[in-house]
């Protein structure tokens, strides 16, 4: 009797205890990153009035009779169930979706603790801290290498205030473009003026000539000959007559004193060509002069006492070793006719173009000042095995200066071929990179190196049948910049946002896992410290090695759910009446028995 009157009591104890246990549930329904826990009962020893008997004989066998002493709490669980998660305005909040928790300490890392909840904020110094004042712990960014290591050991997060970036001068640019491989071209300007090769311009880049509307003249010398397509031209109605015929041997070309009557001039350039036409025209007046105006045309002028009337005959020949050009010679003919001597008119031909392309883009240099370089394209020809040639000319705004420009355009390197192969993929380009002063006190000779793309490959600058045109082009400079803002993603990473458009990481946040997550001792404010049978904390990055992956803006809310409490607690309620009873049932035998006496 008195055995069923301590298991009542032993099971009031216990529910007081699962009661207990459930309050503090409860209670903590909207403690962020909280666990729930729950009490688990076992029975206690059992008093032993007849051991088990084996059977024997022809008798059987007898099972033991015991009479069980009550109940207790065997242990107290924490159930590390993932909670649900709340979005939130705030951009230092994070939760963790998955196993694993914040690092946390409040003495430099020495002693680690651990967390759910992910409500983390910066204090006056910079630290990354929780509501315990706690300093999260992660990876910071190496100022020399400017990478973040997550393989060092961790360290207290901390961002100083008022941080800044300082400048990054540019060391390379990369651009993808398509340089039109076609006879009919969009992309065009006038091919180069007497003005532009007075300026500097380099007389040799002939390029491959268009007419106005952007159709080829295709001035090809035959197979194994230095003729090609070409044009009878004449200064004095037919009396000296010279044929001028295209080729593309430098040392092929005619010096401008060939001009006798059924002469050949050979030409490469269109400078070439502008020098023997003014040539064959001085012969017939003095005061004769040959230009090309910035509109890409040649004009004849022929102002001046002293001179002689011009008239002026043009006509497409072709013999054995000079194909028919229509385009070329209608392009020419239109300087055909009288032009008087002494007079302020002049003879144009028509506009006589290049197939052209741009692109530019600002760099910096070691002060964060910004510079913009542009890149002019000029097809130029074509290659041996069939692809198409161009030059190209990088500029620079003045005072800067471009290591072996020559004066007086110390600011424009000229001299740039880039040439490709059959199928339009980059076959080669030089110069690789530019060395750039820009003479206002930054570091002088910054070299910058030129991304075309792979040799051989696609992945750059290529040259198909399609209009010109830039699909991308960027550099790695940038500006000195304050911290503006900062953000955290999925791999915990800080990443700071800068006033000169930049963001990069700043710090990584780490992330603990344990073999077993029930073993870990809570210590209030949200914090779980390492126990005996948790195991080590195996430290790493979010979202790796089995630990969960971070949300940003996020809170992991508590686990706890509401109507299993409730009703936990009518059981418990309810276990506890029913010992209760136990008791009183047990006291009423014994007044039973108190009352056999009387």
């Amino acid at each position: 009797m008195m055995r069923s009157l301590w298991a009542g009591v032993s099971g009031l104890q216990s529910h007081q205890v699962a009661m207990d246990v459930e309050g503090n549930n409860i209670a903590n329904v909207n403690t962020t990153g909280f666990k729930y826990s729950r009490a688990n009962f076992a029975d206690l020893l059992s008093q032993t009035s007849k051991i088990a008997t084996a059977p024997q004989g022809g008798l059987g066998g007898k099972n033991p009779m015991q009479i069980g002493l009550g109940t207790s709490i065997q242990n107290v669980s924490h159930i590390f169930s993932q909670g649900s998660v709340q979005n939130t305005d705030k951009n230092t909040d994070v939760a963790i979706q998955g196993d694993g928790f914040f690092i946390v300490s409040g003495d430099g890392g020495k002693t680690q603790k651990f967390t759910r909840a992910g409500d983390f904020k910066f204090d006056a110094s910079g630290n990354f801290v929780d509501n315990n004042g706690y300093i999260v712990q992660g990876w910071v960014r190496d100022p020399d290498t400017n990478q973040i290591d997550s393989t060092a050991p961790i360290q207290d997060i901390n961002i100083p205030p008022g941080l800044t970036t300082p400048a990054n001068a540019t060391t390379f640019i990369q651009l993808k473009a398509n340089l039109n491989s076609g006879n009919q071209i969009v992309n065009k300007a006038p091919t180069y003026s007497s003005a532009d090769i007075a300026a500097g311009k380099n007389p040799d880049d002939f390029g491959v000539l268009f007419t106005g509307n952007g159709e080829a003249f295709n001035l090809q010398p035959p197979v194994g000959g230095v003729g090609g397509q070409g044009v009878q031209v004449s200064f004095d109605n037919g009396a000296t007559t010279v044929l001028f015929r295209y080729t593309n041997d430098p040392a092929a070309v005619t010096t401008p004193t060939n001009t006798a009557d059924g002469s050949t001039n050979y030409f490469r350039t269109t400078e070439d060509l502008r020098r023997q036409l003014e040539d064959l025209a001085q012969v017939q007046s003095p005061n004769a002069q040959m230009i090309i105006n910035d509109q890409g045309k040649f004009e004849l002028s022929n102002a001046g006492a002293g001179g002689n009337d011009l008239t002026i005959s043009v006509e497409s020949i072709v013999d054995a070793n000079t194909q028919e050009n229509p385009l070329f010679t209608q392009a020419i003919g239109s300087l055909a006719g009288l032009l008087p001597a002494d007079t302020t008119s002049v003879k144009l031909s028509q506009p006589i173009e290049a197939a052209v392309h741009s692109s530019s883009i600002d760099i910096f240099d070691s002060l964060g000042t910004k510079h913009t370089v542009r890149f002019d394209f000029r097809k130029t020809g074509f290659t041996a095995t069939g692809g198409t040639s161009w030059t190209y000319t990088v500029s620079v705004p003045q005072p800067g200066t471009i290591a072996g420009a020559i004066a007086p355009n110390e600011n424009i390197l000229e001299g740039g071929v880039i040439d490709f192969n059959s199928d339009g993929s980059l076959a080669q380009y030089n110069p690789p990179g530019i060395t750039y002063t820009a003479n206002n006190g930054s570091a002088p000779n910054q070299q910058i190196d030129f991304k075309f793309g792979t040799i051989n490959g696609f992945d750059g600058i290529t040259s198909y049948d399609s209009e010109s045109s830039t699909a991308g082009i960027s550099q790695d400079g940038f500006p000195g910049g304050d911290l503006v803002g900062i953000r955290i993603d999925q791999s915990g990473t800080l990443i700071g946002s800068f006033s000169n458009g930049r963001s990069f990481g700043l710090a990584q946040i780490a992330m603990a896992k344990f073999a077993n997550n029930e073993g870990l001792m809570s210590d209030g404010g949200n914090i779980f410290i390492q126990s005996a049978n948790s195991g080590d904390p195996i430290i790493g990055k979010a979202n790796s090695g089995g630990r969960g992956f971070i949300n940003s803006s996020s809170l992991e809310m508590s686990n706890v759910d509401l109507s299993r409490s409730l009703t936990q607690l009518i059981v418990v309620q309810r276990g506890y009446q029913a010992n209760s009873k136990t008791i009183t049932t047990s006291d009423q035998m014994l007044q039973t028995l108190l009352q056999l006496k009387q």
